[in-house]
């Protein structure tokens, strides 16, 4: 049963609004290793912390960080793709596949809504990433699932291409959904709920 709470071998600190939920901040205070992309050093650092890599080619880090840090920035010459997908792709590459990512959403929505959408290329590479924001956290997920829950959990399901979309434990049936917005707003009513289907999709369990 997937749990909308869990332990990450890292964090990702992504350049959008800095976290103000106690979840996304407790990830970030408890992770065993941080990965900032670009300009999100900036605050993360100036609150004493000191990151593990600094994603990006620095040029959003303030001079005295740039000159400061030098040493753990790490610059991927990758126009293919952004600095969140460059720090899954680096820790990755260590071996790290448990991934939780903060700081993905607010700022520009194009931004938002890509880095939400990665999640699912993330999933088809082997990685359990998953975004967590200041609302609740995204799920990437492929075929028959099932979730703990409560009831009166704002539950939301965005397809990308599942078939035969099923629930036990939701309020509202699924169905096939082919626009993200069809499948926001459902309810839980027990402690769990399944979603049958095949295929992939995103769930969005709201604190």
């Amino acid at each position: 049963m997937i749990n909308e709470h869990y332990i990450p071998q890292a964090v990702i600190l992504a350049n959008g609004e800095y976290p103000a939920h106690e979840l996304p901040l407790r990830l970030l205070a408890e992770a065993q290793f941080v990965v900032c992309c670009d300009g999100a050093a900036n605050e993360y650092i100036s609150r004493g912390h000191t990151p593990d890599v600094i994603i990006g080619d620095g040029d959003s880090l303030l001079p005295e960080y740039k000159k400061r840090f030098s040493s753990i920035i790490l610059q991927i010459s990758d126009q293919e793709t952004n600095d969140q997908t460059k720090a899954v792709h680096y820790l990755q590459s260590k071996g790290i596949r448990k991934i939780a990512i903060v700081g993905a959403t607010g700022k520009r929505e194009d931004h938002t809504l890509g880095n939400i959408s990665l999640l699912v290329e993330y999933m088809r590479s082997g990685m359990e990433v998953r975004t967590v924001t200041d609302y609740g956290t995204f799920i990437p997920v492929s075929d028959t699932q099932s979730f703990a829950s409560y009831p009166g959990q704002q539950v939301s399901i965005i397809n990308f291409g599942a078939k035969g979309l099923k629930a036990e434990g939701l309020f509202y049936p699924l169905s096939d959904f082919t626009n993200w917005w069809q499948g926001t707003l459902n309810e839980a009513i027990a402690d769990e709920f399944t979603i049958h289907c095949t295929g992939e999709y995103l769930v969005f369990l709201a604190y």
